[in-house]
Parts: C-alpha cells; sequence; structure tokens
C-alpha cells in the first residue's frame, strides 16, 4: 500500500517506535491521527506533521471507537490502523510471578487492543473492498523474551490474532502486517528520549524500525521483521524445538551469571 493521502491511525503515537512511525507515514503524505493516553505528547507528534491528536485507552474499547468515528468525521474512513501501544513489566520472580493486573494488562494492550480495533474498522474496510491492519507485536511473540512470560505469551497471541485477520480476510481486500523488532532504543529499555544506541549491537534506533515498517506496509508483507537475524532464530526454532530450549535455557543462565537477573534494561546490553 502507498501512503499518499491515506487515513491512518497509530495508537502508542506520543512517543517512541509510534511517534517514529507516525513521522515517517506522513512523510509518505498520509493523514496521521496519533492517538495516546498522553495528549500533551501526542499533540506535539500531531503538530510537527501535520496531523491531529486524539486521546485513547486502547484496553478500553470505547476508546477505540470514539477514536475511529472522530478519525472518520475530520479525515474520512480509516484506510489503515496501526496498533502499536505496548508495556513491559517483567517479573519479580518465577514465571508466573507476575500479577493477575500485570497479566490482565499485558493482554489488554497487547492483544484485546488489536480485537477491538479489528472491529471498529473491518466492516468498514470490508465494505469498501480495502484497508490495512497494521499490528505491534515483538520478536518476542516469535521466539519469547527471557523474564517476561507475560509479555511474550501475550506478544505471541498478537501473532496468532493477526494470523487469523490474514487468513480471513485477505480475499476481502484486507491487508495484515505484524511488526516483530527486537531491542530498540525506548524508554522500555531504559534509553531517554532521543537517545541513539549506535554503541550497542544489535539496538535499533526508532526511525530505523519506522523506515523497516513503511518498507513492509508498502510490500504488503505479513511479517516485518526490523532485525533481519531473526529470521535465523525462527528457522532455529522450526528446525529442533527441543535444541532451540536448551539453548534458551544456556542463555538465561549465562545472562544471570553476568549481571544477576534478567531485567531487559542491562540484558540487552550483553549482545
Amino acid at each position: 500500500m502507498r501512503l499518499q493521502d491515506r487515513t491512518v491511525i497509530v495508537t502508542g503515537g506520543a512517543s517512541g517506535i509510534g511517534a517514529a512511525t507516525a513521522r515517517r507515514f506522513a512523510s509518505a503524505g498520509a493523514n496521521v491521527v496519533v492517538a495516546d493516553l498522553q495528549i500533551s505528547a501526542a499533540n506535539t507528534v500531531a503538530g510537527e506533521i501535520g496531523g491531529i491528536a486524539l486521546p485513547c485507552d486502547v484496553t478500553k474499547e470505547e476508546d477505540i471507537i470514539a477514536l475511529v468515528k472522530a478519525t472518520e468525521a475530520h479525515f474520512g474512513p480509516v484506510e489503515l490502523f496501526c496498533s502499536n501501544a505496548g508495556v513491559f513489566l517483567g517479573e519479580p520472580e518465577h514465571a508466573a510471578s507476575s500479577s493477575n493486573e500485570e497479566w490482565n494488562l499485558c493482554w489488554n494492550v497487547h492483544v484485546m487492543s488489536h480485537v477491538y480495533a479489528a472491529r471498529a474498522v473491518l466492516p468498514g474496510m470490508i465494505s469498501r473492498g480495502e484497508g490495512y491492519l497494521l499490528q505491534m507485536s515483538s520478536a518476542a511473540g516469535l521466539l519469547s523474551q527471557i523474564g517476561g512470560a507475560a509479555y511474550s505469551a501475550t506478544k505471541s497471541a498478537a501473532v496468532g490474532f493477526a494470523e487469523s485477520l490474514a487468513i480471513s480476510h485477505r480475499d476481502d481486500g484486507i491487508k495484515v502486517s505484524v511488526i516483530c523488532p527486537q531491542y530498540v532504543s525506548t524508554p522500555m529499555l531504559g534509553y531517554a528520549k532521543g537517545e541513539n544506541a549506535i554503541d550497542v549491537p544489535g539496538v535499533l534506533t526508532v526511525d530505523e524500525v519506522a523506515e523497516t515498517v513503511l518498507q513492509g506496509v508498502e510490500e504488503e508483507r505479513f511479517l516485518i521483521l526490523p532485525h533481519p537475524d531473526v529470521t535465523q532464530h525462527i528457522q532455529f526454532k522450526a528446525a529442533d524445538h527441543d535444541k532451540w530450549l536448551s539453548a534458551m535455557r544456556k542463555l538465561r543462565q549465562k545472562i544471570i551469571t553476568k549481571i544477576g537477573s534478567t531485567d531487559p534494561v542491562d540484558m540487552h546490553k550483553l549482545f
């Protein structure tokens, strides 16, 4: 899909990958709605790109519905919905030790927000015979994140839902892509706003991710992988699941031995 004059919503668009993606889509000619709970920051991004900012809590279906209605009133039918918002909470002890509240938050942000978005825009897209659902997952959704069971499980579910959408609605003219980055220099990894990570191998900037996302959308690829080595890891996992699990266990022990935890803020600097 070419984005010139297209109406696009980006949730979680006030900062990080969302803000960079909103900017890149706008530079490609899209009319962009920046949706976020942080409305002041969203207004700043929207002001930079000639878009509009709207408040939205992606865990609330009524907010998603209101977001779509307001977008349609301003720009017209939503042609691409980018569900980008995400959270990472880690785990205090064992893999099931996060609280029910934390598990539910991950589920609602990483899965149900995509469901709500699809419910809100699919009927119109299907009736028009075209549309695009662009959903943020993570390499953790394909490979698992050490030290983040709730994160990995819900990101995996996000990939599964995106696959269901692509299977069920490609013949309706609906394109679907799922974005699965690894380490990116965002506050989630302890990087300050705008801070570069060129000194840490494998850590991409938000602008690099946004560029890959735009390319993936233009090529209408289902799986958008900003980190090319993820493909090799997927192949390793598929070829021998038990061997992959053994390698992941060894990696986890190496991490704990070196830094004493599985906190991603410190962990990514080992690679």
